[in-house]
């Protein structure tokens, strides 16, 4: 597996060494082992899939207050995303940074968000499928959501009107939350 390093400490892009045969190909999504190897120790304790039907469709941006924040660990195994994660832990020299990366079933990739992060996707093909790791339950009274479009962040989407949830539709801008992270 290799290491892609971002300009943001501590977020990760990781590429597995696919093998492949005139049969198909194999790989290892997930290897704690391989992980630890690269320095990365996170212990995941749930794993989530989302489907998406539309191409456009917009997932974020979220996270989990403390002390159920959630480091994540993304692939997409269906389809194509562009995924984004968004440094709001306040005091960090990335404070309001944010990195994207095309996550695809074709280029296998996987995307590494520490806690303390904004995670979102956006659909560029349809009928897609993600599959991420996390390493804190599920706690809907710490579950958070920030404007896809907040201007502070100025994330630059490659879809202009994005097919949202009421959840995001309604979801404040940053600095209207209750969301803090210190660095």
């Amino acid at each position: 597996m290799n290491l892609i390093k971002t300009e943001i400490d501590g977020l990760f892009i990781l590429e597995p060494t696919v093998h492949g045969d005139s049969r198909g190909w194999f790989y290892e999504l997930y290897s704690q082992r391989t992980l630890a190897e690269l320095g990365i120790n996170t212990v995941f304790t749930q794993d989530n899939r989302s489907f998406s039907a539309e191409v456009g469709t917009l997932r974020g941006l979220h996270c989990q207050t403390d002390p159920m924040a959630q480091t994540k660990l993304i692939s997409c195994t269906k389809g194509e995303i562009f995924d984004v994660a968004v440094d709001i832990r306040e005091g960090s020299p990335t404070y309001l940074k944010w990195v994207g990366v095309t996550l695809s079933e074709e280029n296998k990739k996987q995307f590494y968000i520490p806690a303390g992060f904004l995670h979102g996707f956006v659909t560029l093909t349809p009928d897609v499928e993600v599959l991420y790791k996390v390493d804190n339950f599920y706690s809907p009274e710490n579950d958070r959501s920030i404007r896809f479009d907040d201007p502070a962040i100025g994330v630059e989407w490659p879809c202009l009107t994005p097919i949202l949830s009421q959840k995001d539709a309604c979801a404040p801008c940053l600095k209207d939350s209750d969301v803090h992270f210190k660095f």
